[in-house]
């Protein structure tokens, strides 16, 4: 069991039957009542952001997250077929569980799969990540580095605005939690 005073950011709690993370938290003090924790937690299950409020000294089952690397080796209907890095032993993950990531999803990339008491109740991605641009509208004279945005279709089908000097075939770096491109790469 875990204390509200025993509250960081990163700790595996059960909140309402279901496994959050503390993203966020901060203590603080109404007059002469006791102390609140106001917390951000993100749900595993489809990772979506509530803030909640907690009384000074309520206690919360802590929930221990194993992670485990896998590498995506295809898709089988509403499955992944992933591949354990150590053991070699592949898995049928529902798609569920990249459903805000999977336009990001491309075969042979590596994945984290989250575990709780044998169950496997979340998956993550890299958060930044090197994709190739493979449809977006050509470049016209007078177009600058600073001067707009325009979209762009990424080798796994996810679009995202990109400077107008872009063009297909450019390598780029994208942010996969905001959906962002960061920086064209270089090739070598």
């Amino acid at each position: 069991m875990v204390d509200t005073a025993d509250f960081r950011s990163g700790l595996n709690i059960i909140v309402d039957g279901e496994i959050n993370t503390i993203v966020d938290y901060q203590q603080s003090h109404q007059g002469r009542g006791s102390a609140i924790m106001r917390v951000k937690l993100k749900r595993l299950r489809d990772g979506a952001i509530r803030e909640r409020t907690f009384k000074s000294g309520e206690r919360f089952e802590s929930a221990y997250i194993e992670r485990r690397k896998m590498q995506l080796l295809y898709e089988d209907g509403d499955d992944y077929v992933l591949m354990d890095l150590e053991s070699y032993d592949q898995a049928h993950v529902p798609k569920s569980l990249f459903e805000d990531v999977s336009k990001y999803m491309k075969e042979s990339m590596e994945v984290q799969i989250l575990n709780h008491d044998g169950q496997i109740v979340g998956a993550e991605i890299p958060e930044f990540m090197e994709l190739e641009v493979k449809e977006t509208d050509p470049n016209f004279r007078g177009d600058t580095a600073s001067g707009g945005y325009k979209p762009a279709t990424l080798e796994t089908g996810a679009v995202v605005q990109v400077p107008f000097h872009i063009n297909v075939g450019d390598l780029l770096k994208v942010n996969t939690r905001e959906g962002l491109y960061i920086e064209r790469i270089k090739k070598a």
